[in-house]
């Protein structure tokens, strides 16, 4: 689970991430993001029934995306709000393969630093 200051909680927040800001899409991962004016950066997951009908595998593919964000939060450009878009494609994938995935969509947005 991220820290609170890390969270895009509020509904409008996320429809003005996804309206406003610029999108990266890979096969399986992407993302919307909108430059902020916080020290930090905020994120959700968006994972919808289009990917599975069943609860259970969705938030196992939620959980599994912030504990990624999460451990690599340092490599991740502050100052933004990022939205994580999943497709059906993320539950057949290995956390690892995950893992590749997510960092390179941030790497093509440029919000990847090492």
């Amino acid at each position: 689970m991220f820290q609170s200051k890390n969270r895009l909680r509020k509904q409008t927040e996320v429809q003005n991430v996804v309206k406003k800001g610029k999108s990266v899409f890979d096969p399986i991962c992407g993302i919307r993001f909108l430059k902020n004016k916080l020290d930090e950066s905020r994120f959700t997951v968006v994972v919808g029934l289009k990917v599975h009908k069943g609860a259970v595998r969705r938030n196992r593919v939620r959980r599994q995306y912030r504990e990624i964000i999460r451990l690599h939060l340092n490599h991740i450009q502050k100052g933004f709000d990022i939205v994580f878009i999943t497709s059906g494609q993320a539950l057949d994938l290995t956390y690892s393969q995950k893992e590749e995935r997510i960092t390179a969509v941030l790497k093509k947005a440029g919000l990847w630093k090492d």
